[in-house]
C-alpha cells in the first residue's frame, strides 16, 4: 500500500518506518490484525455510514501524533466531531491532567458539544480506534503498547516520562487494562515504562485478553458518571 510523501513524513520529525521490535511482537501483530479483518469489516462499514449520515465530512480523522523514539507518523480514528471543532478545548483538559492529581476522565462525561451523533458512543467504546489497524500493519504501531500522544503533549513530558516511547505505541495497553479513566496522569506515565520494561509474548496476550472486559468497565463508569452530573445538574436547577 503506497502513501504520499506528506503522510509518510512529518516536518520536523524522522521518517517513519517499520520500528526494530521483537520479531514475536511483529508476528503477533500482523497475525491477530490478518485474522480479524473479517470481522471488523462490517463493524468498520456500519460505522462509516452512521459517520456520513450524522455529520457532514470525512469519515476518518487524521491526526499527527508521537510514536517510537519521538518519530512522528499520521495517526488515523474515525472521525467523531464536527468538522472545525476548536482543539484548544482538549488541550486545555489535557493540560489541567498533567498538572493535577486527579483521574484521566475524559471530558465527554460532562457532554461536548464538539461530538457527532453516536460519537460520544465511538469513543467510550473505543470504536473510534479501529482504523488503526492500518497503523498497525505498516508498522508504526502495535496492537499493545503506550497510546500515541499529540505533538503538544509529547513537549510538555519530562525526561523520565519520555522511556514510554521506547516501544511502538499500541491499540491498548498496560495502562488501559489497569484502570484507565481511574488513574492519574503520573500512573499512566508509571504503568506505560512499566510495560516498556517487561514486555513479553505473554504479557501482551495477557493485556489483549483483558481489554474487553476493561472496555466493558469504561463503558459502565462513564454511564454512572454521566448519571452522576445529570442528577447534579437537576439539584442546581431545582426549587429553592
Amino acid at each position: 500500500m503506497n502513501r504520499s510523501s506528506d503522510e509518510v513524513h512529518c516536518e520536523g520529525s524522522s521518517p517513519v518506518g517499520p520500528a526494530r521490535i521483537p520479531l514475536w511482537k511483529r508476528v503477533l501483530d500482523v497475525a491477530c490484525v490478518l485474522l480479524t479483518i473479517p470481522l471488523l469489516l462490517p463493524v468498520a462499514l456500519v460505522i462509516a455510514v452512521m459517520i456520513k449520515i450524522g455529520s457532514r465530512g470525512p469519515v476518518l480523522f487524521r491526526q499527527e501524533r508521537v510514536g517510537y523514539q519521538g518519530r512522528r507518523f499520521v495517526c488515523l480514528k474515525f472521525r467523531t466531531m464536527f468538522v472545525g471543532a476548536d482543539a484548544a478545548v482538549h488541550q486545555g483538559h489535557w493540560n489541567n491532567l498533567i498538572t493535577s492529581n486527579v483521574p484521566m476522565k475524559k471530558m465527554d462525561l460532562h457532554g461536548d458539544p464538539r461530538l457527532i451523533p453516536g460519537g460520544r458512543l465511538l469513543r467510550v467504546s473505543g470504536l473510534d480506534e479501529l482504523p488503526q489497524i492500518i497503523n498497525v500493519l505498516w508498522g508504526e504501531m502495535s496492537l499493545v503498547g503506550p497510546r500515541p500522544c499529540i505533538p503538544y503533549e509529547y513537549e510538555k513530558y519530562l525526561t523520565w516520562q519520555r522511556e514510554r516511547f521506547n516501544t511502538l505505541p499500541g491499540l491498548t495497553g498496560l495502562w488501559q487494562v489497569s484502570g484507565k479513566n481511574r488513574t492519574t496522569f503520573v500512573e499512566m506515565m508509571h504503568l506505560d515504562i512499566e510495560y516498556v520494561r517487561n514486555k513479553t509474548l505473554w504479557l501482551d496476550l495477557k493485556i489483549i485478553a483483558k481489554t474487553i472486559p476493561a472496555l466493558i468497565v469504561q463503558m459502565y463508569d462513564m454511564r454512572n458518571g454521566q448519571k452522576s452530573v445529570e442528577r447534579s445538574g437537576s439539584a442546581k436547577v431545582g426549587p429553592p
